[in-house]
């Protein structure tokens, strides 16, 4: 039985328009993903704004306590430590995935028929469980035995201490993350093969040269996807968590990140599942969102002024 009889059949079937039916229809179709979001997102996120004036640590019944974890934040050096590692990582990150990711691109849209191939080859870290890439870089990162410093011996360069040293610490992490930009890579490659060849055409008459291309006509043509991969590289970056929880605090032995590798989302998850803290994690959470949700709405406003549409 099709949907556009089962709606007729209901009490209002044969006064409902066409688009009344087939929004009616949607909704039906999408229903799923409505309650799975209401159950697995909103109501998670109703909860864990209520336990953020609490005090709970699972094994009693939650005390509320008003603001005082959001003010007991204010005060917690840990706290703005790690807000400090997340906000100097992402400052790292997400310009250096930007232009490597664009440089991939750039070179990949030139390769011709083997594109497939190198597409493939640079999207593979990014299916890589987190898991495998924290503990493949903690061994490539290894001071004394990792791949990188005995190839950076070979040029007579004394490499530094990547997972020991608290001022390469992040610096190594950034490393490690620029290996998995193969979903931005095949973004922006999508991206370059929508730009008109007849602007490039255009240009040339102009006597542009090739420089002058990249920055009049392809980085305005493709500046939708650079501010698409902007804000989910930012979100991304403040979020980190699996990876540096495997190679620095998932054995508790390595000290040499207690303050240089301590993210912020890896001290909420110690704050609720170690130190059973879960009112104080929720409202580190929270935090963390309007974080985000302000960094976001500032990047929608002042893309008015370079992200370019088609239309628009």
């Amino acid at each position: 039985m099709s949907t556009q009889s089962v709606l007729a059949r209901l009490p209002f079937g044969r006064r409902a328009t066409l688009q009344q039916r087939e929004a009616l229809a949607g909704i039906a179709f999408i229903s799923p993903w409505i309650i799975g979001f209401f159950i697995f997102t909103a109501g998670p996120m109703v909860i864990s704004l209520g336990l953020s004036l609490t005090e709970y640590d699972v094994l009693r019944p939650p005390t509320f306590i008003g603001l005082e974890n959001y003010q007991r934040m204010l005060g917690d050096p840990r706290l703005m430590t790690s807000l400090y590692n997340s906000i100097y990582y992402a400052l790292l990150h997400v310009p250096l995935s930007i232009i490597f990711a664009l440089s991939l691109a750039l070179i990949l849209n030139n390769v011709g028929k083997a594109a497939g191939f190198f597409r493939t080859a640079f999207y593979l870290p990014s299916v890589t469980p987190a898991v495998a890439i924290g503990t493949l870089w903690l061994w490539l990162l290894n001071p004394r035995v990792g791949l990188i410093n005995r190839g950076l011996e070979v040029f007579g360069i004394q490499g530094p201490g990547w997972t020991t040293d608290p001022n390469w610490i992040k610096p190594g992490i950034v490393l490690m993350s620029l290996w998995s930009v193969g979903s931005t890579v095949i973004i922006y490659l999508a991206a370059l093969r929508n730009v008109p060849n007849d602007l490039y055409e255009a240009a040339n008459i102009d006597g542009a040269n090739g420089w002058q291309q990249f920055r009049h006509v392809t980085i305005p043509m493709i500046s939708g996807a650079i501010f698409f991969t902007l804000i989910v590289n930012i979100i991304s970056s403040l979020q980190i968590f699996t990876e540096v929880y495997t190679m620095y605090f998932g054995n508790q032995t390595n000290n040499a990140a207690a303050s240089a590798g301590l993210f912020y989302n890896i001290y909420l998850f110690r704050q609720a599942f170690e130190f059973l803290n879960f009112g104080y994690a929720s409202a580190m959470a929270w935090l963390l969102f309007v974080i985000i949700m302000i960094l976001t709405f500032i990047q929608l406003r002042l893309s008015k002024r370079w992200v370019y549409y088609e239309g628009g």
